[in-house]
């Protein structure tokens, strides 16, 4: 299963905050760092599998539960949806 972000969701630098935020119909949530780096590769094309390696080169210790489970939470805020 390959995670995206759902329709009318979308991971944008806010400059007045200086961090990334996600912004979603409902409002606006600012994911920690780790979240962050996982929503800029949730494309839809990439499974849990390629992200973590993604991620594993960048940061030590990535492993694929974490991954998974960031990304249920995410989906059970109704920002990221599996294709």
């Amino acid at each position: 299963m390959k995670p995206r972000l759902k329709r009318g969701v979308r991971l944008t630098y806010d400059h007045t905050r200086d961090i990334q935020v996600l912004l979603y119909p409902e409002g606006v949530l600012v994911p920690n760092p780790t979240a962050t780096a996982i929503l800029q590769l949730c494309d839809g094309e990439s499974d849990v599998e390629q992200i973590t390696l993604a991620l594993s080169n960048q940061y030590d210790g990535v492993q694929a539960q974490q991954v998974v489970d960031i990304l249920t939470r995410l989906a059970d805020r109704q920002v990221v949806e599996w294709s």
